[in-house]
C-alpha cells in the first residue's frame, strides 16, 4: 500500500487529515461555463489560493496543470456525461487508472449515482477500477449521489447508504452530498473507516458556504470538493483561501471573510 500512502500526501494535507479539492471536470458536463474560460488561470488561482487538488479530465490536463505557482495534486476523472444526455445520470468510462498514470494523476476519481437507472453498470465498473486502483497503487476517490426516480437526495439514510457502498467498493476517499444536518452527518462519518468529503453543489453566497462547510467539518467530514462554489468567485484565489482556513484550522467563517 506504500504507493498509495504516498500519493495520498500528494492530495491530504498530512497534519490535519484534511483536504481542500477543486473539482474542474464541469466542461465536460455542461459546456463552456463560467470560471472556466481560461484553465492555465483558473488553476493558477486555485494553487496560489492552497487548495491540495484538482480534479480534471483527460484531455485538460495539459491545459494547465503545474505550469506556475505552487505545485497542486492531480485527481483525473475516469467518468463522464453531458447535460444533453436523456439521462445525464448515467455516467459511463472515458478513461482508464494506466492513462491517468501516465499523465502523472495522484489520484483517480469515478461516479456513480445510486438508484440511477443504469446503477449495476456504474457499480460494476467502479469495482473494475477500484482492482485497478490497488495493483498500481492509485488512490481512488468514488463520488456517488443518491440519484433516480422517488429518490430524496438529501436522506441521511440514502447518503449513508451511498458512503457505504463506495466504502465496501474500496474507495480511497468518498465524496458526497451534505445531509444539512450535522447530526446526522456525523453518525455517517462515524460508520465509515475512510475519509468522506463534501460536495459544493451550486453556488450560493460566500459566508453561507463556508458557514456550512464549517458545520460539516466539525460533524467529521475530512473536507470539501467544491467546483462552481470556488471557481466562480470574483475572487477565486481568496475564496479559496478563506475555504482551506476554515477546513483546515476550523476557522471562524465571518473572521475569514473579512481578513
Amino acid at each position: 500500500m506504500i504507493g498509495k500512502e504516498i500519493r495520498l500526501e500528494r492530495i491530504m494535507n498530512r497534519n490535519t487529515k484534511r483536504t481542500v479539492i477543486i473539482p474542474l471536470d464541469h466542461g465536460f458536463t455542461l459546456g463552456q461555463i463560467k470560471g472556466l474560460e481560461d484553465m492555465p488561470k483558473i488553476i493558477g488561482e486555485i494553487s496560489d489560493g492552497g487548495a491540495n487538488a484538482i480534479i480534471m479530465h483527460k484531455g485538460m490536463v495539459k491545459a494547465g496543470h503545474r505550469k506556475h505557482g505552487r505545485d497542486i495534486g492531480l485527481i483525473v476523472h475516469l467518468s463522464a456525461s453531458t447535460s444533453m444526455n436523456p439521462d445525464p445520470d448515467d455516467k459511463v468510462m472515458v478513461c482508464t487508472v494506466e492513462e491517468a498514470i501516465a499523465l502523472g494523476a495522484d489520484a483517480v476519481s469515478i461516479h456513480i449515482n445510486l438508484g440511477a437507472a443504469h446503477e449495476s453498470r456504474m457499480i460494476e465498473e467502479a469495482g473494475a477500477v477500484s482492482k485497478e486502483c490497488t495493483k498500481w497503487g492509485m488512490p481512488l476517490l468514488i463520488m456517488i449521489y443518491p440519484r433516480g426516480e422517488g429518490i430524496d437526495p438529501q436522506s441521511p439514510d440514502a447518503i449513508g447508504h451511498c458512503v457505504r457502498v463506495a466504502e465496501e467498493l474500496g474507495a480511497d476517499i468518498i465524496k458526497t452530498s451534505y445531509t444539512k444536518d450535522a447530526e446526522s452527518f456525523k453518525r455517517i462519518t462515524s460508520a465509515c473507516s475512510v475519509p468522506v468529503i463534501v460536495a459544493g453543489g451550486e453556488k450560493a453566497g460566500d459566508l453561507e458556504t463556508l458557514k456550512v462547510v464549517k458545520e460539516a467539518v466539525l460533524s467529521g467530514a475530512a473536507g470539501v470538493a467544491l467546483g462552481r462554489n470556488s471557481f466562480q468567485r470574483e475572487n477565486p484565489k481568496e475564496f479559496i483561501k478563506a475555504l482551506c482556513s476554515v477546513v483546515h484550522d476550523e476557522s471562524n467563517p465571518e473572521d475569514v471573510l473579512k481578513a
